[in-house]
């Protein structure tokens, strides 16, 4: 990067920062603080894809077209069914009861303890969550620009919270809606030019035919087997019962969408994510089975955290000797392959059909050596360092464009970035504070009679987001991540997701289940599947099933169990013992 790089990059993030706290100033009552007021349906849409859609989504998701194409794509299969149910069912029951949060309905239609579950579950959650979405961008952008990765979190981290407990939710939902705009056209201009940087001559159907001999283009598998994390039922059903969790109990989705002026406002913002939230993820992924193909055509590193390879090659004279070795084969191997590659595309402009099957043969034959290469180059970076992380996949897009890209682009490319985390942890941000203010501080202060002002619930709600964000701060400056991003993320959030969702299901269709029944099967089920999750599938391998499967087997679970145990209850209530309202 150079200073028109910069300038680029901080006039973005800095100017939109500034006129959010600058337009949202003095906000002193609670319900415009939590919940922004009357806010138009287009801003509401923009703001519920701007919080989900963090850092992660525009760093990683490329990383993950470029590693397995465009099969990632059907996670997200679930998702426009869920928005529209939680339209017809969750939001019309928001607004009736006029909560500030979503686990204010379990108080009311539950108890109290119900209550606090659901909201400690989601604290826990999110607050891991809010942990990721500063540390994901952070530890890739430091490590590609040199920058420390100590000062990157901090700078990042530090700037959303002032703005966020500045201006609240009406702070949060405007510079949303300005850095989603900078995000789409950020992506949109890197399409374009990496489009304009694949070889003379190769036209966008050669482009897709490359990338469909080697399987980079197959988005939906049919199979059935539970082992495969992406598969067409996982992601239409265990994406489903994600999206519903995640959209329609997980505070940082419910008051991004309570802040419509009415019924239809909130409506129409969540069904403009359920039209474009499967086309937005369909184009990153296909941005980076792009960047596959480029790289077919350009040498790739044989390693792309470049960083990680040189440090670790400084210390170790044996693993840099090895490590030397598998970039000369991957190398070679990747000289013969653009031969091939080249043989392949003049086969079928010439429309000889015979002679392009044979040069992708040949083709894929020596892909097989250079993956083989950078297999044997991760496994001795393992080696010499056992704690490395060795999956690069989320270097790849950061690695194109600071290769490819001029020098403003890459500016706003790398601002992209940072507007996402900025956006999604404003959104999360907000909601900690809120669910915490709400569901736990004025919710005690209600029960021991000593109920404030609304300006003091605005003061707490300020610290609270202030401390969930230095706490976010801090998860971000100790954490380390083996997975890809983007799936560990989806992978905190399944493992809570399910038994949150199963609450709220049963609050609004088993009317028979009250709160200790609930209470109850939630605790048992969660406990459950963390136990899976940490020990067991771990022990024993061959038990593994994806994590969108927990989605639904812990929500369907979590539901027979309540009631089971609410029959039993009955069954042991004394004929005359009365009935916990519900």
């Amino acid at each position: 990067m150079n200073t028109v790089d910069y300038l680029v990059m901080l006039g973005v993030l800095v100017g939109i920062a500034v006129y959010g706290m600058w337009r949202t100033r003095g906000h002193g009552d609670l319900r415009t603080y939590l919940k922004g007021g009357s806010t138009h349906w287009l801003t509401i849409g923009l703001s519920v894809m701007a919080t989900q859609a963090s850092a992660v989504t525009f760093l990683s998701t490329p990383g993950q077209g470029f590693e397995s194409g465009l099969g990632f794509v059907q996670n997200y299969f679930g998702a426009p069914l869920a928005l529209i149910l939680i339209a017809i069912v969750f939001l019309p029951i928001y607004r009736r009861l006029n909560v500030y949060t979503a686990y204010e309905y379990l108080g009311k239609r539950f108890d109290a303890k119900t209550r606090l579950l659901g909201a400690v579950l989601f604290l826990v959650q999110r607050g891991i969550g809010a942990g990721i979405t500063i540390y994901a961008p952070a530890i890739v952008l430091s490590t590609v620009m040199g920058w420390r990765l100590d000062l990157t979190i901090l700078c990042s981290g530090l700037l959303v919270v002032a703005y966020t407990v500045s201006g609240g939710t009406p702070a949060v939902n405007l510079t949303q809606k300005y850095q989603i705009g900078v995000i789409f056209a950020g992506m949109v201009a890197a399409f374009f030019v990496l489009l304009a940087k694949l070889p003379a001559g190769l036209t966008f159907s050669d482009a897709l035919t490359v990338a469909g001999g080697f399987h980079k283009l197959e988005a939906v598998d049919y199979s059935f087997n539970p082992e495969r994390r992406y598969t067409f039922w996982s992601g239409l059903l265990g994406g489903l019962f994600l999206a519903l969790s995640y959209f329609g109990t997980d505070q940082s989705q419910v008051q991004r969408y309570l802040a419509g002026g009415s019924l239809r406002e909130s409506r129409l913002g969540l069904m403009f994510n359920a039209v474009f939230k499967v086309p937005m993820q369909f184009f990153i992924l296909l941005l980076g089975t792009l960047v596959f193909v480029f790289y077919q055509f350009e040498r790739p590193p044989v390693f792309f955290n470049q960083s990680a390879w040189h440090q670790t090659a400084a210390r170790d004279a044996g693993t840099a000797e090895k490590l030397r070795t598998f970039e000369t084969d991957f190398n070679a191997a990747h000289a013969e392959k653009q031969q091939h590659l080249k043989e392949w595309v003049a086969a079928r402009h010439a429309g000889d059909p015979a002679a392009a099957e044979q040069a992708r043969a040949a083709t894929l034959a020596a892909h097989t050596r250079t993956e083989a290469a950078r297999a044997e180059t991760r496994a001795a970076l393992k080696a010499a360092d056992p704690g490395a992380p060795t999956n690069d996949s989320d270097y790849v897009f950061i690695s194109f464009i600071l290769g490819y890209l001029p020098h403003g682009l890459i500016g706003l490319l790398v601002a992209v970035f940072f507007a996402a985390t900025f956006s999604s942890k404003a959104g999360e941000l907000n909601a900690l504070a809120s669910t915490t203010t709400v569901d736990l501080y004025r919710h005690w202060h209600q029960l021991t009679g000593r109920d404030a002002t609304d300006a003091h619930y605005v003061a707490a709600s300020k610290w609270f987001t202030a401390l969930w964000g230095l706490g976010a701060i801090a998860f971000a400056l100790g954490a380390s991540l083996a997975e890809n991003l983007i799936q560990f993320t989806n992978i905190v959030g399944s493992i809570f997701y399910g038994v949150v969702l199963a609450l709220f299901l049963t609050a609004f269709f088993l009317k028979s289940v009250h709160g200790t029944a609930a209470f109850s099967a939630a605790v048992i089920i969660q406990a459950l599947i963390l136990v899976y999750h940490l020990y067991l599938r771990v022990a024993f391998p061959g038990i593994e099933i994806s994590y969108l499967w927990y989605n639904v087997l812990g929500c369907a679970f979590c539901m027979i169990l309540a009631v089971v145990i609410q029959a039993a209850l009955d069954f042991l209530r004394p004929p005359s013992s009365p009935v916990p309202a519900s």
